[in-house]
């Protein structure tokens, strides 16, 4: 079920209030910029940790995301993509992060796959998983940051676009073209 430009600009936090108004609130009140961070922290931190693999790094990043966010809060205008602005200095954290000298974990090890102890693994067995872990970490690293965004931070595709700086259109078609070149892939691995 694809959102419309209004119903991502009408979006809901976790608690019913409209991102617009949670954004006007946090604006008048610094008070207020809790519900955006209650809303967002998890997304924010799962994707960092997506990328550097380190727990304490991936929250110290966080929180650098939001205090950055509750700095520049005054000059955002919001235009229903408050979660597209959020993880763009996310991103920009991230690449200053990784312009230190830090290397990047490869998404696979951050895939959370089904362990050996997990009922799910009753459908995919051991070798489907390690083919699978294989196969997203020889995908360029743009293609990665695609199934991070959708996948990890389970942003929508309006959002991502945003955030790469394609059209929305493009960027569904990018993402499933994508998931069917890696479907065949598996198919072939597994044929």
């Amino acid at each position: 079920m694809n959102k419309s430009k209004q119903q991502i600009a009408n979006q809901q936090s976790n608690n019913g209030e409209p991102e617009e108004k949670m954004v006007a609130d946090a604006k008048q009140t610094p008070q207020a910029f809790a519900a955006i961070y209650d809303h967002y922290v998890n997304q924010i931190y799962r994707y960092l940790l997506s990328h550097v693999g380190n727990s304490a790094e991936a929250q110290d990043m966080t929180s650098q995301v939001f205090l950055s966010a509750l700095d520049g809060l005054s000059t955002y205008q919001h235009k229903g993509h408050f979660a597209a602005w959020l993880f763009t200095i996310a991103r920009h954290k991230w690449m200053d992060y990784f312009r230190q000298d830090h290397s990047e974990l490869p998404l696979e090890a951050v895939v959370n796959l089904p362990s050996k102890d997990d009922p799910q693994l009753e459908t995919l067995n051991l070798e489907e998983i390690q083919m699978i872990r294989r196969t997203v970490c020889e995908l360029p690293e743009e293609d990665q940051e695609l199934i991070r965004l959708r996948f990890v931070a389970q942003l929508n595709f309006a959002e991502i676009a945003l955030i790469l700086g394609c059209k929305e259109e493009a960027t569904k078609k990018r993402l499933y073209r994508l998931l069917a070149r890696l479907e065949k892939e598996m198919e072939v691995h597994n044929g």
